[in-house]
């Protein structure tokens, strides 16, 4: 277990990607993968990442597993589990599997390495990275139909893994819930939720 704790120690991973629209920094697997290499040589030690698909309930979750090896003998092994989205527009089926493998395999690596994501991007507290200025309305304001509100959010995933569009439009928007947007503002963040799903697809296929 020595060289789990010396690599933890001397671990650092800098937040290396960029959320153009929520305007925050954060760290991805891939990143973790990269700043892990120099550590695990001084230790003689290689990680090994897996994945497993399992139904809890209804729904199919992927299951990732970090493994830290030292001469074939495994140190410690650290698991993450993530929802499959019903629908991603704008991806097939292999690209949503693959969103949620990378978003579980981060989480099994930040277990493993105890690697601190508490402000990080995907998180509840991520926001207060944000500092967007709360957009000046008038009240009482029109809010989205339920319509437009089925429109938007299959674009938003807020309950997704990889894809933070919806949590960012609550803080970029300043507002509790996606059934809160001013009508007014409908035709913009649905502009903006498009256009980060396409760049999550191409964030997705350079990480396989």
């Amino acid at each position: 277990m020595s060289e789990l704790f010396k690599i933890q120690q001397s671990l650092k991973v800098p937040k290396g990607q960029q959320n153009t629209f929520g305007k925050y920094k954060y760290r991805s697997c891939e990143d973790i993968l990269e700043a892990l290499k120099v550590p695990l040589g001084e230790n003689s030690c290689y990680v090994v990442l897996s994945d497993s698909i399992e139904m809890i309930g209804d729904r199919f979750y992927i299951k990732a597993t970090a493994s830290l090896k030292k001469d074939g003998t495994v140190i410690e092994v650290a698991t993450a589990y993530a929802r499959e989205s019903l629908t991603k527009k704008g991806m097939d089926d292999s690209q949503v599997t693959g969103t949620a493998s990378s978003y579980a395999r981060k989480y099994a690596l930040n277990g493993l390495f105890a690697i601190d994501d508490t402000k990080d991007a995907d998180t509840n507290e991520h926001t207060q990275q944000v500092s967007k200025p709360e957009p000046v309305i008038s009240k009482p304001v029109p809010v989205i139909s339920s319509h437009q509100y089925n429109q938007l959010v299959p674009l938003c995933m807020t309950d997704s893994e990889i894809n933070l569009t919806g949590q960012a439009m609550l803080s970029y928007y300043k507002i509790q819930a996606i059934t809160k947007l001013p009508a007014s503002l409908f035709s913009e963040a649905m502009d903006k939720a498009a256009r980060h799903s396409m760049g999550i697809n191409g964030a997705t296929d350079n990480a396989k």
